[in-house]
């Protein structure tokens, strides 16, 4: 594996644990796609750091099941909006 992959994944998972950040969030962020998040946190981090990938993976696992709670709040947002528009 390339060096610059290892620190990437590296620097996915401390950051993903420090803010506590999605799949979504952390791709955004480093300018990758969501499925390169993942697998740098499921694959590669496991060889590189398995205590970090532990980690990172138990802070994805929070994030996707809350992930319907949160959809369902910016949809009931958006809703509140446009009926406030019309008002």
């Amino acid at each position: 594996m390339k060096e610059y992959i290892e620190e990437r994944a590296v620097e996915i998972g401390n950051y993903i644990i420090e803010t506590k950040a999605t799949v979504r969030q952390t791709a955004k962020k480093f300018g990758v796609s969501k499925s390169t998040v993942h697998k740098d946190v499921t694959s590669r981090l496991v060889s590189l750091n398995p205590a970090l990938a532990r980690q990172a993976r138990e802070v994805l696992d929070v994030n996707k099941s809350e992930r319907h709670i949160r959809g369902g709040l910016a949809t009931r947002e958006k809703y509140l909006h446009q009926h406030k528009e019309l008002e």
